[in-house]
């Protein structure tokens, strides 16, 4: 997994530090999935910060990357249970909240996209935060593709390459949702509303924080197009604008 925290946060001050956790932590121990699995190593990190009292938004963080690793409502619960007699009755009832929040997302109650939920995004889920589903609707000549965001899901600030035409055009068609060009502010989003991405320019979109939201995104064709994916929106910018 692509770790970029350590710098944005820590870069200006200990810069070595950032390197050892976004390079060698994520960058090599993680990435060690022939000798343990994401999902294992997401349930052991979650274990270890549940034992040393720490609720804030790493564990948050990893709890949420278990559950995009697979790990079930029900089976993070059956592990917090577990660990609290071992760690600390305290430690274990004080997460019961956070697991709460980033689970209830997984309910989309009477949601039902126009076009369809589709599959969970599982092929470019490293570059979102939350879940996302995608339903395509069509792969021949013009890429149309529905994409559904559950609540607080977004996608990683990434732009749409191009020598020659190109960009993509999303319509917007259920729930609520944000865009954001980079230097702009973001852009609320409803069913009707229609944004217009331009070749290389740095955005970002996804769903507001209390409601599900799908659109369709259209590939405009063009000359040596490709999508160059970087860092992730974080819950601090995030935040500012719920």
């Amino acid at each position: 997994m692509k770790q970029t925290a350590g710098r944005d946060k820590l870069g200006d001050l200990a810069p070595e530090f950032a390197v050892l956790n976004d390079d060698v932590l994520f960058g090599r121990v993680w990435a060690r999935e022939d000798k343990l699995s994401v999902r294992d190593r997401c349930v052991i990190t979650v274990t270890a910060l549940i034992s040393k009292g720490i609720t804030d938004s790493s564990l948050k963080y990893h709890i949420l990357n278990a559950k995009n690793h697979g790990v079930t409502k029900t089976e993070m619960v059956e592990i917090i249970t577990h660990i609290a007699f071992y760690v600390g009755w305290p430690n274990a009832w004080a997460v019961f909240p956070m697991v709460r929040e980033v689970y209830a997302e997984e309910h989309n109650g009477d949601f039902k996209p126009l076009f369809g939920l589709g599959e969970p995004n599982t092929a470019f889920e490293k570059y979102f935060i939350g879940r996302s589903y995608l339903n395509p609707i069509s792969t021949a000549g013009v890429g149309i593709f529905n994409v559904t965001f559950e609540p607080a899901c977004r996608n990683n600030w990434h732009i749409h390459k191009a020598s020659k035409g190109g960009g993509q055009i999303l319509l917007c068609v259920d729930g609520e949702g944000w865009y954001q060009e980079t230097g702009r502010p973001a852009q609320s989003l409803k069913p009707g509303d229609t944004v217009i991405i331009p070749p290389n320019v740095k955005h970002w979109h996804g769903a507001k924080k209390d409601s599900w939201f799908s659109h369709i995104a259209i590939e405009v064709p063009g000359e040596n197009t490709g999508s160059e994916w970087l860092e992730p929106v974080n819950d601090e910018e995030y935040s500012k604008l719920c």
